[in-house]
C-alpha cells in the first residue's frame, strides 16, 4: 500500500438546470468561505458575482476573484487540464467546485472524475440545486431531471420561500423519492452551511498581515452593526453525529454499516482503528454519498488508537448510527497481546473488504495505457446504473 504524498483536494461538482440557483449558492459559497481557499470551474459559459464585480468567463480563461480564490471557465474535454493547474501546490487550494452548465450530464462530469489520474483530487460529492417554485415544470420540460437526481449525493431544495408549507412538504417527498439515498435540505438564495460541503480551513487564509479588505469582511461588518445576518441558523438544515471508541473496530461489521448507511447520510469523515486487523495503520475514511475512500496511515508514537468518526446528513437517526457503530467494536486484544492464531486470520481476511476502497497510486509498469488510478470504467454511456459512478471507486 502506498500512501499519498500530499493531501487530496476535494472536488465538489454543483449541478442543477437554468435558473435553479447554482450560481448564487457558488456566491455564497465564496463569500463565506472563512478563510478556505476554493477554486471554481464553470463548466461552458458562466458569470461569478463576487466582491462587488462580476467575473464572466471565456473558455480556456483563469480569473483571480482577489479573496484567495480562482475561477476558471472549461470546456468538459479540458477539464483534466485544469485540474492539473489547479492543483498546483502554489494555488495553495483546499477545495475545488465545478459549477455544470444548466445543460450539462452531471453524471459525466463525476465519471471524468472518478476516472482521472490526477492523484492531487478526490471525489467531494454531486450537489444537485432544485428550484422548489418551479420544479414541476422544470421535470415536464426536462425529464431527465429524474435521472439527474437519481445520482446525487446532495440535493438543495432552492427558493422554498415561494412556495407553501403543504407543497414544500410534498415536493420534498417527491424528490426524496427520486433521489433515494441522497440527503435532502431546504434552502432559501442558496444558503447552506459550506461545511456541508467541506471542512473550513485549518490555516488562515493569508499570511500577511496587511490585506485587502474582501466582500466577506464586509459582510461580517454589516452583520455585526446591527444588519440580519442570513447565516446565523444554516445549520438546522442538517445534524452532525459524532462517535468515539477506544475499542478497535471488527472490519466486516463496518463495512456491513458502510454498506447499509442510511438515506439522509451525506458525508463520514474520520479515523477508523481496526486492531489486530492492521496494528501498525489508522485508517481515514472518506465517504460522500455512495462514494468510499480509505487511506492507511502508520500510527504515531504515542498515538491514542481510537476510533474517531463525524457523520452529517439531513434527517438522519442519530441514536441508530450511534447504536450501528457501537455494534462494530471487537474484542480485540490489548496492543502487545498475544492475538489468537485462528481469530487473527479471520480479521485479516474480513480486512478485504476495507482494501477495496484503499486508494492504489499507479504502477509506473503499467504505462501510458495502463489502469487510470485503479479505477476500472464504470460503464458505458449515460444510461450506465447511476450506483456504478461511485461504486467503481472501489474497484482499486
Amino acid at each position: 500500500m502506498t500512501l499519498p504524498r500530499t493531501p487530496q483536494i476535494p472536488v465538489v461538482v454543483l449541478a442543477g438546470f437554468l435558473g435553479s440557483g447554482k450560481t448564487t449558492l457558488l456566491n455564497h459559497l465564496l463569500r463565506n468561505r472563512a478563510g478556505t481557499r476554493i477554486g471554481v470551474i464553470v463548466n461552458d459559459f458562466g458569470a461569478i458575482e463576487i466582491d462587488a464585480m462580476t467575473v464572466s468567463g471565456q473558455v480556456g480563461s483563469t480569473v483571480s476573484l482577489g479573496n484567495g480564490c480562482l475561477c476558471c471557465a472549461v470546456d468538459a474535454s479540458e477539464l483534466d487540464t485544469f485540474l492539473e493547474t489547479l492543483t498546483r501546490p502554489s494555488a495553495r487550494l483546499d477545495v475545488i467546485v465545478i459549477e455544470a452548465s444548466g445543460l450539462a450530464e452531471p453524471q459525466e462530469l463525476v465519471r471524468m472524475l472518478l476516472a482521472s489520474d490526477n492523484p492531487h483530487i478526490l471525489y467531494g460529492g454531486l450537489v444537485e440545486v432544485v428550484d422548489a417554485a418551479e420544479f414541476d415544470s422544470t421535470r415536464r420540460r426536462h425529464p431527465e431531471l429524474d435521472r439527474h437526481l437519481a445520482v446525487a449525493d446532495l440535493v438543495v431544495l432552492n427558493k422554498t420561500d415561494r412556495v407553501g408549507e403543504a407543497e414544500r412538504e410534498r415536493l420534498r417527498a417527491t424528490v426524496a423519492e427520486l433521489s433515494g439515498p441522497a440527503a435532502v435540505i431546504s434552502a432559501v438564495h442558496g444558503r447552506i452551511d459550506p461545511e456541508l460541503l467541506f471542512d473550513p480551513a485549518l490555516r488562515p487564509d493569508h499570511e500577511d498581515k496587511v490585506r485587502q479588505l474582501t466582500f466577506e469582511d464586509l459582510l461580517r461588518e454589516e452583520t455585526a452593526d446591527g444588519h440580519e445576518g442570513h447565516d446565523d441558523h444554516l445549520h438546522a438544515a442538517y445534524e452532525s453525529v459524532d462517535f468515539t471508541s477506544d475499542v478497535p473496530l471488527d472490519p466486516r461489521r463496518f463495512m456491513e454499516f458502510l454498506d447499509s448507511r442510511p438515506e439522509g447520510l451525506y458525508r463520514i469523515k474520520g479515523f477508523a482503528d481496526f486492531g489486530a486487523g492492521d496494528r501498525d495503520n489508522a485508517y481515514t475514511l472518506h465517504a460522500v454519498g455512495r462514494f468510499l475512500r480509505f487511506v492507511p496511515r502508520p500510527w504515531a508514537r504515542g498515538d491514542e488508537r481510537l476510533t474517531q468518526l463525524v457523520m452529517i446528513g439531513a434527517g438522519i437517526d442519530a441514536g441508530a448510527l450511534l447504536a450501528g457503530l457501537a455494534a462494530c467494536r471487537a474484542d480485540d486484544p490489548a496492543p502487545g497481546t498475544p492475538a489468537d492464531p485462528v481469530d487473527s486470520s479471520v480479521t485479516e481476511r474480513a480486512m478485504w473488504g476495507v482494501l477495496r476502497y484503499v486508494h492504489q497510486e499507479p504502477d509506473p509498469a503499467d504505462g501510458p495505457e495502463g489502469p487510470a488510478d485503479g479505477l476500472e470504467d464504470p460503464g458505458d454511456g449515460p444510461e450506465a446504473d447511476p450506483g456504478d459512478v461511485r461504486e467503481a471507486a472501489a474497484e482499486a
